[in-house]
């Protein structure tokens, strides 16, 4: 009888988990926001994983094989996965695509920023959107609509777990602004190493300047890296910091040079592994404004 239904329960195990909506999130935030929305009903499966940058990213022949699988495929958007069409395309199966940030007001380019060199090139838009948690709302309300078109019998589980979910945003969003208030107006300026963090500086006031335009793959010039010089030196700018998809050496070149300190490494465009400081969204903006916090207040 036990033997029985041990055999029941393995047989049944395999059609739960194949009962699961397949879907792709392009990069590990993304992955993230879809994890949180979709819960048990969904089974993500993230392109670009944790401390990858999608910048540069090159798929991959399971890639293609992933997204032929996929019932939706999740993409940021702004011209962020330039190499995504053409996966897309050559996989050649009938997912629907999500834009996520659907409905977001992009943010303009800095003047240069914009010119990577062909296929990683945003345009003219700051594709970086999630910097923002006012935003990030918006990219789990696109998220949950998205599920219960394609699931409609899980329509209470996605609207249970977005709600859920916009609560914790809502409070993330506050916190951040509490302790941006706690930084002196003066101090509330710092250099990171690409322009990542546009929407963060727009929704809480703290200046970021970045040598990089608002692509990883694009190079500071030597014009770029003299004027942010100049600019700490004159602004008295209090700290520079790193980023997890960037290479350092840059920024150190940077702090030896003005002396300003190293506040810390800040994650602009992907989460860490469990085991690391921005496993999720929301610890990943709450390791930031700590880190910024702790280097910017005297």
């Amino acid at each position: 009888m036990l033997g029985a239904m041990v055999l029941l329960v393995s047989s049944i195990t395999p059609s739960l988990s194949q009962d699961k909506l397949s879907v792709v999130a392009s990069f590990s935030i993304l992955g993230d926001f879809v994890r949180s929305v979709g819960g048990e009903r969904v089974a993500v499966t993230t392109l670009v994983g944790p401390n990858g940058d999608a910048h540069v990213y090159t798929p991959t022949p399971s890639d293609a094989k992933t997204i032929t699988s996929a019932k939706l495929v999740f993409v940021n958007g702004l011209g962020f996965e330039g190499w995504l069409p053409r996966l897309v395309k050559s996989a050649g199966g009938k997912a629907t695509i999500v834009t996520a940030t659907e409905g977001i007001k992009p943010r303009a380019a800095e003047d240069g920023d914009h010119d990577h060199g062909g296929k990683h090139d945003h345009g003219h838009d700051d594709p970086h959107a999630w910097q923002s948690v006012a935003n990030a709302k918006l990219y789990v309300a696109n998220i949950r609509d998205a599920l219960t078109k394609a699931d409609p019998a899980g329509a209470e589980v996605y609207k249970a777990n977005a709600e859920n979910y916009l609560d914790q945003l809502t409070k993330l969003d506050a916190d951040v602004k509490a302790a941006v208030a706690g930084i002196p107006a003066a101090q509330r300026k710092v250099i990171s190493t690409h322009d990542a963090f546009g929407y963060f500086a727009a929704a809480y006031g703290i200046q970021f300047v970045a040598p990089q335009g608002v692509s990883t793959e694009s190079e500071a010039s030597a014009r770029d890296v003299a004027r942010i010089i100049t600019q700490i030196r004159q602004a008295k700018i209090p700290a520079v910091f790193l980023e997890n998809v960037s290479d350092p050496r840059l920024i150190r070149r940077i702090a030896a040079e003005t002396s300003a300190k190293i506040g810390g490494t800040l994650y602009s465009d992907s989460l860490t592994a469990e085991n690391g400081d921005a496993p999720t969204y929301i610890a990943m903006v709450r390791h930031n404004i700590m880190t910024l916090a702790g280097a910017l207040t005297p």
